[in-house]
């Protein structure tokens, strides 16, 4: 495809690959990943949700560099993006608290951030992968979703579908740039990723079950607890995104990322208690108490990863149980 072959077609000589947000939760494990495969990492984080003990076990590594610094922000963000190899975009608005609570800033981070790191890349024709959010299927009820689906969002005096919307949008621009600008993008969609390092801070369920059941508290669960879940390994995650971004056949489409192994709400707090040897009790909370009256929840939200499997060769395969080891593993 011609607007592939206009993409850059081999790194520079001591390039270096762009992380923004590489010190958050995901971030921070893709920068490991990228340092331990030889790669320099630029990493550009204002570290309003993210942080730099995130990254303590790699900060003394010569190839790795990190700016402080909103992406609108950041001095010479042109001249770092166009001596990229490639640019991984994870800045974003994260949380279901600080979506309900900060909408503002979710949505002027969400857009304007992504409008500007853009508006760089497509000079220098940097291929960026964009991570989205499984958030922009809104509240459609099927049973899996894929990436061809029609998406059902909700009304906007609901806050929560301001922050899909805003990642939908983004989705859009980066798609326009491709077909109208040649820039090399692919996006992927993330569905609920945890493992170590992930903070309870903004809403995060498991983070948030592990440290109730360490303490001996209550798990709180929102609702019901039949909604369901699938939770993807955050390593799983990050091998994914690797193998989009090297994968030239996958620019300018969309692909959903996450695990395929389904579970409730009510039963993964259950399943905590058990691994964890607790003697926490389970407590149901009604959303009007745990966030704000007509909050609106996905009773579902289970991907099809059969269009990444086929690209890519990457399936996401860690089993629940053993993601919760491994977290108990790394504290």
């Amino acid at each position: 495809m011609v607007l592939a072959l206009n993409a850059k077609s081999k790194p520079s000589e001591g390039a270096h690959v762009l992380v923004t947000g590489g010190a958050g939760f995901i971030g921070s494990h893709l920068v490991e990943r990228l340092l331990a495969q030889g790669k320099s990492v630029v990493v550009v984080d204002d570290l309003s949700t993210g942080k730099l003990d995130n990254l303590r076990a790699v900060r003394s590594n010569p190839r790795l560099k990190v700016v402080q610094s909103k992406i609108s922000g950041c001095a010479d963000l042109a001249q770092k993006v166009g001596e990229a190899e490639s640019v991984y975009h994870l800045a974003a608005a994260v949380g279901v608290e600080l979506v309900v609570n900060s909408p503002i800033r979710v949505l002027e981070t969400n857009l304007h951030e992504t409008e500007v790191l853009l508006e760089a890349a497509a000079a220098a024709r940097t291929p960026v992968l964009l991570a989205s959010t499984s958030e922009v299927y809104g509240k459609s009820q099927k049973a899996d979703f894929s990436e061809e689906d029609d998406l059902l969002i909700g009304p906007p005096h609901q806050t929560r579908w301001g922050y899909a919307c805003s990642k939908l949008m983004d989705e859009f621009l980066a798609l326009a740039y491709w077909r109208e600008r040649a820039l090399p993008v692919v996006i992927s969609r993330l569905f609920n990723t945890v493992g170590p390092r992930q903070t309870g801070n903004y809403g995060m369920v498991l983070p948030r079950f592990i440290a109730a059941a360490r303490s001996g508290r209550s798990l709180k669960v929102y609702g019901d607890g039949r909604q369901t879940r699938c939770f993807c390994y955050v390593l799983d995650t990050v091998e994914a995104l690797i193998a989009l971004q090297n994968c030239p056949s996958a620019r300018g489409q969309v692909f959903n990322v996450g695990s395929t192994e389904e579970i409730s709400i009510g039963a993964l707090a259950a399943l905590v208690i058990e691994v964890l040897g607790s003697k926490s009790q389970v407590e149901f909370v009604p959303y009007e108490k745990a966030y704000a009256p007509g909050f609106d929840d996905m009773l579902r939200r289970k991907p099809s990863v059969e269009k990444l499997a086929r690209c890519t060769g990457v399936r996401p395969n860690t089993p629940l149980r053993r993601i919760i080891e491994l977290i108990m593993q790394s504290d």
